[in-house]
């Protein structure tokens, strides 16, 4: 099972290596721990888990591991207390009130629950003996016992919930969309920094080398330090963007503060001849989509935003946009941007498992030569390596 668990982590994306399991049987060896489950779960993650991110993913593959491991094995480790007990979900007669209390004592129900493991072999739903789920008996989950022990499932009022259920850091994983700060971070990996136009900035050890040198005071400045990467920005609005406003604006202001030369365009669902900047005129004042390739220069990198989810006639097609009569097809246009510029990529913020069952965006994302990539914190550092690549 050890092994298993350690094929698991893996599988599921988590680093661990043979020094990190023979460590955790070491511990386990030299009885570092209490045998309580919780005490093995989080020996475990502080053994496997060098990345907080990963926590979330880490309780998933633990939870499946030794799922039904507890309700076979753990009845010989010390049970919390604050498993016992669960709160009655239903009114009950007082006949079947006294065949609970019959059990008695705390110490008779642990005996009686050690007796039915030997007895039961297979999985019982409902009844007032075997352990199982709903029913009446003190053992399993998602019946009434004044008095029971909770082997497994889901707890009903958070009592006896076991820790690794809890995901108490699914916000953690490092495929959440986590807000402006960590996009922010995310996109730090596109930086090249150098010092360009009017010198407005005091350059301390200059000055401090040229007053030594001179023997009076030699104050020497220099142009500030930002980042000289240029981006082109594309943000397909409206229609099936609509529930991902939110997260668009977070990269938005994300990018607006991370790149001092950026330049940003929106377009519907397709790039076509015509983009615009303010939506409220998007009719009116467009951009020529020619003109911006004259304009920006190849050192630009390109980053399109969209779920790439429309009509397959909306990019292979003439006249397929749902707005006007474009006369060429929108997949002309993606391929002259990637043309003008060779570092660009598809940021798509539907979910990644869903991209196969899109024709539009399985088209896309040929046309990006597979460059589209989930608009995830994970993803948006993906897409940073890309755009870095030396071509």
């Amino acid at each position: 099972m050890m092994l298993n668990f350690l094929d698991a982590l893996r599988a599921a994306g988590i680093p661990a290596g043979i020094k990190e399991h023979l460590l955790l049987l070491e511990a386990l060896d030299r009885d570092v721990i209490g045998q309580r489950p919780e005490d093995f779960y989080y020996l475990a993650r502080a053994t496997y888990v060098k990345d907080e991110g990963l926590i979330d993913r880490f309780d998933q593959v633990f939870a499946r591991v030794f799922k039904g491991v507890l309700g076979s094995e753990g009845v010989e480790a010390d049970i919390p207390e604050e498993w016992l007990r669960l709160v009655a979900e239903k009114f009950l007669s007082p006949q079947e009130m006294e065949k609970i209390r019959s059990l008695g004592s705390w110490d008779e129900i642990m005996e009686t629950l050690k007796k039915r493991l030997d007895e039961q072999k297979g999985r019982h739903q409902g009844g007032n003996k075997w352990i199982g789920t709903g029913g009446t008996s003190p053992f399993g989950h998602g019946g009434y016992n004044p008095e029971g022990v909770r082997i497994g499932g889901e707890s009903r009022h958070k009592r006896a919930i076991k820790v690794w259920e809890k995901r108490e850091f699914a916000n953690l994983d490092n495929q959440k969309e986590l807000g402006t700060r960590n996009i922010k971070v995310a996109l730090r990996r596109l930086r090249r920094f150098a010092r360009e136009g009017a010198a407005d900035e005091l350059d301390l050890d200059e000055t401090i080398r040229g007053t030594a040198r001179q023997g009076w005071l030699d104050i020497r400045m220099r142009p500030e330090r930002h980042n000289a990467v240029k981006l082109l920005l594309f943000l397909d609005v409206g229609g099936s963007m609509d529930p991902f406003i939110t997260l668009c604006e977070e990269l938005f202001s994300a990018a607006t503060s991370e790149f001092k030369n950026m330049e940003f365009f929106y377009f519907h669902n397709c790039l076509y001849e015509g983009v615009w900047k303010d939506n409220r005129r998007r009719f009116s004042e467009r951009t020529p989509t020619w003109d911006i390739l004259h304009k920006y220069g190849h050192d630009y990198k390109v980053i399109f935003v969209g779920d790439a989810a429309m009509s397959p006639y909306e990019i292979s097609h003439p006249g397929g946009s749902v707005e006007h009569m474009n006369e060429e097809p929108g997949a002309t246009w993606l391929s002259r941007v990637l043309h003008t510029y060779p570092a660009a990529v598809w940021l798509n913020p539907a979910q990644e498992a869903h991209w196969g069952y899109s024709q539009s965006t399985r088209m896309i994302r040929e046309i990006m030569n597979g460059r589209m990539y989930p608009l995830t914190i994970e993803g948006i550092d993906d897409a940073m390596r890309e755009l870095t690549r030396k071509r």
